[in-house]
């Protein structure tokens, strides 16, 4: 396994993803409900910037690897789906938007997986449309977790709106990737 500063962020997305649910089970008279959602935001948003600063500096510095490719789409699906969690127990979102999401991840995951055993990935490589829905729940889950007015703004009102944004563009690229794989898998479905 290489050691570099690239996944050594990358560590350091996982070990803040029970910081971000954990902070909710502290007692209330150590941290308000406010002071809760803050905590967990300001957390959400350092693991969301390693998620990009992590692989600028893999690529600028020309240190990316298997392992790295890896961990971090890893680290990121289990980023979101511990905050979508936490939401969904906090009555923030529904469940049937975070199943959506987080279903999602399995299907595609699983399906570059089998791709890769065939020699096929950059099939289902990362498309635009799939940068657009990361960066759409990026932006969607702190708001959920500020859960309070900023600047005058209602953080869960637009937190909502994008995080169902976030789920069209979801059953979209899943949708895309399904479609670009199809070929390939009507092929070896035929060989079994």
């Amino acid at each position: 396994m290489p050691f570099n500063i690239p996944i050594l962020l990358t560590w350091l997305r996982v070990a803040l993803i029970p910081l971000v649910v954990g902070v909710y089970y502290l007692p209330e008279h150590w941290l308000t409900r406010p002071e809760q959602n803050l905590a967990a935001t300001l957390v959400f948003i350092i693991a969301a910037v390693t998620d990009w600063f992590d692989g600028f500096l893999a690529r600028r510095w020309n240190e990316t690897s298997a392992f790295g490719a890896f961990l971090d789409p890893v680290a990121d699906k289990l980023m979101v789906a511990g905050a979508l969690l936490m939401l969904i127990q906090l009555q923030r979102v529904d469940a049937v938007i975070a199943f959506i999401i987080i279903g999602r991840e399995i299907t595609i995951s699983a399906l570059r997986e089998w791709m890769a055993e065939i020699g096929a990935r950059k099939s289902v490589a990362v498309s635009s449309l799939g940068k657009v829905k990361t960066a759409a729940q990026m932006a969607a889950i702190p708001m959920l977790l500020f859960h309070d007015t900023l600047l005058g703004i209602d953080m869960q009102y637009w937190g909502k709106i994008l995080l169902w944004v976030a789920g069209v563009l979801t059953v979209w690229s899943m949708f895309y990737y399904l479609r670009r794989a199809w070929p390939l898998i009507k092929e070896k479905s035929g060989n079994m």
